[in-house]
C-alpha cells in the first residue's frame, strides 16, 4: 500500500522523529514482536510501546497480528509495515510518501502479470 500522507506529513514526520518509535519501526523490522519483547528491546515501559504502538498502526507504519499459541491463548505481535518513506517539496508544500511492504508484493505481481502477457 502506498499512501501519500498529504495533510498528514507533518505528524508522520513528528512520529519518525520520535525515538521510541524509530526504535519499535527497527526492532520489528525483521519479525514480529510482542509488546513485552518490544519493551525489552527498546527499554520502554510497556504503556509507551503501547501508546507508541497504536499511534504507528494509525499512520500505517506497523501492523498488528493475532498469532494463536499451541495451548490456544492468544497474543498480538507487531511488524513493521513501513519499507520506505519519501519527503519532497513541491511549492510550498511539503509531501510525504509512505510506501509499505504490501506494495512490493503488489508489484512483484504486476510484473509478473505483464511478463505472463497480462493474464
Amino acid at each position: 500500500m502506498q499512501s501519500n500522507a498529504g495533510d498528514d506529513s507533518g505528524s508522520v514526520l513528528d512520529l519518525l522523529a520520535d525515538p521510541y518509535a524509530r526504535r519499535i519501526l527497527t526492532a520489528a523490522n525483521d519479525e514480529p514482536m510482542t509488546a513485552k519483547a518490544l519493551s525489552d528491546a527498546c527499554e520502554a515501559s510497556l504503556p509507551t510501546i503501547y501508546r507508541r504502538v497504536d499511534t504507528l498502526d494509525d499512520h500505517g507504519l506497523l501492523e498488528e497480528t493475532t498469532v494463536v499459541d499451541p495451548d490456544g491463548s492468544h497474543r498480538s505481535v507487531y511488524r513493521t509495515a513501513v519499507e520506505s518513506v519519501h519527503a519532497t517539496l513541491e511549492g510550498d508544500e511539503l509531501r510525504v510518501v509512505v510506501d509499505t511492504r504490501d506494495d512490493l508484493a503488489s508489484n512483484f505481481t504486476e510484473l509478473w502479470e505483464e511478463l505472463r502477457g497480462g493474464d
